[in-house]
């Protein structure tokens, strides 16, 4: 849970470069790439981890949109890694223009019962982080290279 604006900026900024790694690691021929046919490919959690920064805004109270004028199917990686650091930044923007310390720690409804906005707030970097880890799975199945987000891939370790 955060309690203050400045621990959440600056977990949300360093996430988000780890974040931005992984997608900018893709290729637009690879995002159909999936586990297993029938499951989220890299495209699709792509896209994903680009735009659900604007559901979780909006459930603490911070205004930032998509601004996407694509067809989802059309969708290329440099529309995901554009979207993405867009995003980044109007959260960033929000949190500091509209949020307070006193505000984090205020009960609210959410998805999830009653909570804190600094409890949605964490829970929005667990989302990250756990769609993150999907791609980097998918990333080395098919051929790409896998970002060193929180540390050293096994290629790095080889150097």
């Amino acid at each position: 849970m955060y309690r203050t604006v400045n621990d959440f900026i600056t977990d949300w900024s360093d996430a988000a470069e780890g974040t931005l790694s992984v997608l900018q690691s893709l290729t637009d021929e690879k995002l159909d790439q999936a586990i297993v046919e029938g499951h989220s490919t890299l495209g699709w959690l792509g896209w994903h981890l680009a735009t659900s920064p604007v559901f979780f805004a909006g459930l603490v109270g911070l205004n930032v949109e998509a601004a996407v004028d694509k067809n989802k199917e059309a969708i290329t990686v440099k529309d995901i890694v554009e979207t993405y650091k867009k995003i980044v930044e109007a959260v960033k923007t929000e949190a500091k223009t509209n949020l307070t310390d006193d505000r984090l720690i205020e009960k609210i409804q959410s998805f999830a019962g009653e909570t804190t906005r600094g409890v949605l707030l964490h829970k929005l970097l667990d989302h990250q982080t756990h769609h993150r880890g999907q791609m980097t799975v998918l990333l080395r199945q098919a051929g790409l290279p896998v970002p060193g987000v929180m540390g050293p891939t096994k290629e790095q370790q080889r150097g």
